[in-house]
């Protein structure tokens, strides 16, 4: 099990910190303000169109994508360093069009669009002339079971007509937005896993209607967090992604590898938790000394930097499975990542929070931020409870064989 990186990629890492360092977090206030002052607060502000043409001129430009012709030419090992370094960051991933979900629409029209379906759209967003959202929750249903999705897609002679409502469908708002990849079903009659398909819808359909935006913990995403109606919305027959009954396969597919990305970013974000706990406490002055004297302050940092050194050896052990036997044999720990990588962000954005005081709290630091953004994220790709399902079911599945076994051996002594 080698964790060592490739030439290229240890040479992007050390560029993209200087990256980080020099351009991208100076300029998260300036992307606060900009917003703030906006007449659309879902437009892209002016600073990260200028962060983005660095990036692009420098080469740290799709670095996520690994498909064909569109790749990077990086592994899952390779890329994870690098999304850390990104994740230190809120606005760091769309810094170098590495931002969901964008990133896992790319990769699906990559792997199984039809080269009408490439140009169209995934050319355009490969070079962030467009954006895109995936649809895919919805607010009656527990929508972490993609059985239960209501949404209808049924063929109409040459077209598809859709009817449902959809919700947090994250990046709708942005006025860039000009493809929704839409999950919904196909058959409701056929299996289980063959009733779904996903449909490529441009945003300007009619009857695509955004009934609200939702705010995250009280924060509005600069993207937006849509609740969408779905009306009698008519799309040509070519627009379906694959074929028919494909759509859970799709998702499955599609999800695996944004869970990666999801414990990659967490990593910076702990990262960065910590880096801002360790100044803090040393700099704060409390009871005749320096907080970071004292034992529980002392604690929190240690326990830190622990946690975040055992999740990142689990992220990179993760990408070299994906890397060496594929995201199906890796399922276990990718499901084990998503749990523990935002558990770990979590707990020490928390401590972090609690080291800064009333400070903390509110929007001075990118503290309450990360703490909100954490904490979501242990519900978008499926909660905590669906990935812990998935690794408790892979453990005990030896210890089933094993008592059917015996069991069948006892049965044909018996006989």
């Amino acid at each position: 099990m080698d964790f060592g990186l490739s030439p290229r990629a240890s040479e992007l890492q050390g560029r993209i910190r200087s990256f980080m360092e020099e351009y991208v977090v100076p300029a998260e206030a300036a992307y606060d303000r900009q917003i703030a002052e906006a007449d659309d607060p879902h437009a892209q502000p002016p600073v990260m169109i200028e962060l983005q043409e660095k990036a692009r001129a420098e080469g740290l430009w799709n670095l996520f994508m690994a498909h064909g012709e569109w790749g990077a030419g990086l592994t899952n090992l390779d890329y994870a360093p690098l999304a850390e370094l990104m994740g230190r960051s809120i606005i760091g991933n769309e810094v170098f069009n590495c931002s969901a979900p964008d990133t896992g629409n790319m990769e699906l029209l990559a792997l199984y669009g039809t080269p009408e379906q490439q140009e169209r759209w995934l050319k355009p967003l490969l070079a962030a002339e467009i954006r895109s959202c995936f649809a895919m929750t919805e607010p009656e249903v527990a929508s972490s079971d993609a059985r239960n999705i209501r949404t209808l897609i049924t063929r109409d002679g040459d077209s598809y007509v859709v009817n449902g409502r959809k919700w947090y469908t994250s990046g709708i708002l942005d006025p860039d937005c000009k493809l929704i990849i839409l999950m919904g079903k196909t058959d409701p009659g056929a299996p289980a896993y063959r009733q779904q398909s996903m449909l490529l819808i441009p945003r300007d359909t009619p009857g695509v209607t955004v009934v609200r935006d939702l705010p995250m913990f009280g924060y509005t995403d600069r993207c937006g967090h849509g609740e969408v109606l779905f009306e009698n919305v008519r799309v040509p027959a070519e627009n379906i992604l694959v074929g028919e009954g494909e759509g859970f396969a799709l998702a499955q597919g599609r999800l695996g590898p944004g869970r990666m990305h999801y414990a990659m970013r967490a990593v910076g974000f702990a990262e960065r938790a910590l880096q801002l706990m360790c100044e803090r406490v040393t700099a704060r002055q409390a009871f005749g000394g320096p907080l970071a004297d004292r034992g529980v302050v002392r604690e929190w940092v240690a326990r830190s930097r622990i946690e975040i050194e055992q999740l990142r050896l689990l992220v990179l052990k993760s990408a070299w499975l994906m890397d060496t036997v594929g995201n199906a044999a890796a399922r276990m720990e990718v499901a084990a990542i998503k749990v523990a990588a935002l558990d770990v962000a979590h707990k020490v954005v928390d401590r972090a929070v609690q080291a800064h005081g009333a400070a903390g709290v509110s929007d001075d630091t990118v503290l309450a931020r990360l703490y909100a953004i954490t904490r979501a994220l242990r519900i978008a790709d499926g909660p905590d409870e669906v990935h812990l399902r998935t690794v408790a079911r892979q453990e005990l599945a030896p210890y089933k064989q094993k008592l059917q076994e015996k069991n069948d051996k006892k049965a044909g002594a018996a006989a």
